[in-house]
């Protein structure tokens, strides 16, 4: 079976085309900014336009606009095509991309920018599983984490702030869905924000 596997919730645009324990054909773009304009391309430039037997997407958390698009882009791709659609946490991609490490390490925390000032961090097991619930803290409360190793794109200020451990900087790469847990799979994806939303509902009188 072939998977078309996106993310799109970190300021890299991630997709890849994977098929049992191989990949495929893959587009990393480290843009910032501008999902909605480089997601459908990218994955339209993929073998035989992306088109796929089942497509899992990265739901977040991270930037909102990016999850959100992620998310939309799939939901999108598979009505049209027929085909069903899963949902990871981006954070355990970020995890799966540095497997190795990790479960040298017997596990490690994975730090992820969070925006106003804050971080995304959640500690995972030596199995890539996680250890405890996704948090978005100010960096000097997430410094508190004992973890040697840290992983994201957080991992060397977070190391800094501390005054120790392991930094290995890295982003969502949708070819690591190859080392995501069963386990980690959600059935009905829908955007993992990680923290309340900027906007806020008027009080009606």
């Amino acid at each position: 079976m072939r998977q078309l596997v996106i993310d799109s919730a970190s300021e890299a645009c991630s997709v890849a085309l994977i098929e049992g324990a191989d990949i495929v054909d893959f587009r990393h773009a480290v843009i910032g900014r501008g999902h909605a304009e480089r997601l459908v391309p990218l994955i339209a430039e993929l073998v035989d336009g992306g088109k796929a037997d089942a497509i899992t997407v990265g739901c977040g958390p991270g930037s909102f606009a990016g999850v959100r698009i992620g998310v939309a882009a799939a939901r999108g791709l598979a009505l049209g095509w027929q085909v069903p659609v899963q949902g990871f946490s981006t954070l355990a991609l970020v995890a799966a991309g540095a497997a190795d490490a990790i479960t040298a390490a017997g596990g490690a925390l994975v730090v992820m920018e969070g925006g106003h000032g804050q971080w995304f961090v959640q500690p995972f097991a030596a199995d890539l599983s996680p250890r405890a619930d996704l948090r978005s803290l100010l960096p000097g409360a997430a410094a508190a984490f004992a973890d040697e190793l840290i992983v994201g794109n957080r991992a060397e200020q977070f190391v800094a702030l501390r005054g120790g451990g392991r930094a290995l900087a890295t982003l969502p790469d949708a070819r690591a869905f190859l080392h995501l847990p069963p386990a980690a799979l959600l059935d009905q994806p829908s955007p993992i924000y990680g923290r309340a939303p900027d906007a806020k509902p008027m009080a009606t009188a």
